[in-house]
């Protein structure tokens, strides 16, 4: 069927979708990349539709954002599997209206999805860089909107920097005729027609031609097989991904992939090893357990592309001729065996060596790693280094860039482009070269220390991996959090001016919840803490034996103002922690926090993507 045809249909009523489907959910980064499929062709996967009419009578509901009148009509089918993608269309390509979506952070936002033309054109061009997602007022600007980086918010302004909106793919002859009548009397028409017309061929009529696999279930189908068939394909099984199919790829040269990773009954395999990684006896995992088979493929990826560029570069090619140093999928699908046999090796010494830093930054459990995705350049940059990270200077740029990434949130989403740079740029910066672009582009605000809310925030585990690792003392103690205190005392995040407390005080959950309000604590102190006011637990851990002194002391050691949480003060300590944390996020990273009266954060704001539901056998 073609996709003109079935977005023309969901507008029309005539396509419509069960009501028990859940709501369309895509944020902007999964938006980006369908159309950057389809702007090459390239197949999204198959619909399911269920033909009106026979004994299973749903009741049906439009598409997100089809006109009211689609409620109106009886549809001819409803859409069983495939609304995700189909929405997200919808909303993009028919509805010529700002899209409501959400950032890969959950922050709801409006935005505009534009084709450069140029960047579609270049045959080496990244196609999702390609797309570019403009906020609703179509401009992007930079140092706090006193610079614009670019303004499409005319449509002569989109002809002079040669953006199509993606709001008229189908009715491109319109958009041109407007392009002939702006440009046809200068001097550069010809040019710019001529790549009009390329693009056209090329990527305009992959969307107008492009023509998606249908499995239709007949109006007689049974309603036990209809919800036998929903529950399916909507809570399949595990997706074929790259290692499933390099497996297979490998095995047609004798290589058994599958035991390298998963290990025999003779042994054990690198996952086990990654696994056990620096886990003490009392750990339930070690920090590697979230490594995964595409993340060590995703490492060893960066040597062989690497090597191919340095090959290119020795026979004189330069420029687009040179191929880029990737981990994408298709990288991946493309990595030779002979490079797997080359490189496993060093690249899980990498992953080792990963580990061993992470520790040494107090960080000693998946869940209080803040990005998993970094674990893979970190690992690929301590490969290549070897020797040379084991220097004070070198562990100090490491770490720097390392807390730039986390700190700066830089490892959220599209990720692999900066996983790259990262490992060229990293390496090449310890070895005297200049600062890697993760460090530049990092910009903190000292603001969004109030918004980290929950333990699924990189910088709000980065914040709590900082103290302990500057020595902060457990209140009732005074032991510092090493890796043997940290899973013997059961050390985790706890709030200072407890919970229970801060409600009878009027305080609102958005304020006491923030990281400001939190740090890391054994679970017996967190229990003699209790609900109580500060002042009050306090002297239960003096009455316990405690001096004075030293309490202060281990407060201080939390950033904690002894007096402000002696006083009850719960705004005055807040205010005061907000700064020191800024300081101790400064020294980090090595360079300044943004400070501002206002924040940027509009709108509602929702760090847990748990919330958002599985999107099942509608994820690309």
């Amino acid at each position: 069927m073609k996709l003109q045809t079935l977005l023309e249909n969901a507008r029309e009523g005539r396509l419509q979708l069960p009501d028990f489907q859940r709501s369309w959910v895509w944020d902007e980064e999964r938006i980006r990349g369908l159309i950057a499929s389809i702007s090459r062709g390239f197949p999204v996967g198959a619909v399911m539709t269920l033909r009106t009419g026979g004994a299973v009578d749903f009741k049906p509901r439009p598409l997100e954002g089809a006109p009211s009148s689609a409620s109106d009509e009886t549809p001819d089918s409803l859409l069983l599997d495939g609304q995700q993608r189909l929405t997200s269309l919808y909303q993009v390509l028919v509805r010529k209206q700002v899209v409501a979506t959400l950032t890969p952070r959950r922050q709801r936002v409006r935005r505009w999805f534009y084709l450069d033309i140029e960047k579609c054109l270049d045959e080496a061009g990244d196609r999702d860089e390609a797309v570019v997602i403009l906020p609703e007022g179509r401009r992007v600007t930079s140092e706090f909107g006193r610079v614009i980086d670019l303004d499409l918010s005319t449509r002569e302004l989109e002809f002079e920097n040669m953006m199509f909106p993606l709001t008229s793919v189908l009715d491109y002859a319109d958009w041109q005729t407007a392009f002939v009548m702006q440009y046809s009397a200068t001097g550069d028409f010809q040019a710019r027609f001529q790549r009009l017309n390329e693009f056209h061929e090329r990527v305009i009529k992959n969307f107008t031609e492009y023509l998606v696999p249908q499995i239709e279930l007949s109006a007689s189908t049974s309603k036990e097989a209809v919800c036998v068939v929903f529950e399916k394909v909507n809570t399949g099984g595990k997706a074929l991904d790259a290692f499933e199919l390099i497996t297979a790829m490998y095995a047609a040269d004798g290589y058994e992939l599958r035991k390298d990773w998963f290990g025999t009954e003779e042994g054990e395999g690198r996952h086990g090893r990654l696994r056990a990684a620096m886990r003490l006896p009392s750990a339930a995992e070690g920090v590697l357990s979230g490594v995964g088979n595409t993340d060590f493929l995703q490492a060893i990826s960066l040597f062989h592309t690497r090597d191919l560029r340095e090959a290119a570069k020795a026979e004189g090619k330069t420029g687009r001729e040179l191929p880029q140093v990737s981990a994408t999928r298709q990288v991946l699908l493309n990595l030779p065996l002979n490079a797997y046999v080359q490189y496993q090796h060093r690249v899980e010494e990498g992953f080792l060596a990963a580990a061993r830093f992470l520790i040494q930054l107090d960080i000693y459990r998946v869940k209080d790693l803040p990005y998993q995705s970094q674990v893979v350049p970190l690992a690929a940059i301590l490969a290549e280094l070897g020797r040379d990270a084991d220097s004070p200077a070198a562990i100090e740029k490491i770490r720097r860039w390392y807390w730039n990434g986390v700190f700066g949130e830089l490892y959220g989403s599209s990720t692999e482009t900066r996983i790259a740079k990262d490992f060229i740029e990293v390496v090449e910066w310890v070895r005297g070269g200049s600062e890697p672009s993760t460090v530049r582009d990092a910009t903190v605000r000292a603001d969004r220390l109030d918004t980290m809310r929950m333990r699924l925030s990189a910088a709000y585990k980065g914040v709590n991996a900082l103290l302990m690792n500057r020595g902060a003392e457990d209140f009732r103690s005074g032991q510092t959090f090493s890796h043997t205190i940290f899973f013997d005392e059961n050390v985790d995040i706890h709030h200072i001016f407890p919970q229970d407390w801060c409600k009878k005080q009027g305080i609102a959950k958005q304020v006491y919840d923030s990281i400001i309000n939190k740090t890391p604590l054994t679970a017996r102190t967190n229990r003699i803490i209790g609900g109580v006011a500060p002042s009050e637990y306090l002297a239960r851990i003096e009455d316990d034996g405690a001096e004075t002194e030293a309490v202060d002391s281990r407060l201080r050691s939390h950033l904690v103002d002894p007096s402000l949480l002696r006083s009850d003060d719960f705004g005055a300590a807040f205010r005061k922690r907000r700064d020191e944390l800024v300081v101790l996020i400064e020294k980090a990273i090595g360079k300044p926090v943004i400070v501002t009266e206002g924040s940027e954060l509009d709108g509602d704001f929702d760090e847990d993507p748990t919330e958002i539901e599985d999107l099942g056998s509608d994820a690309l």
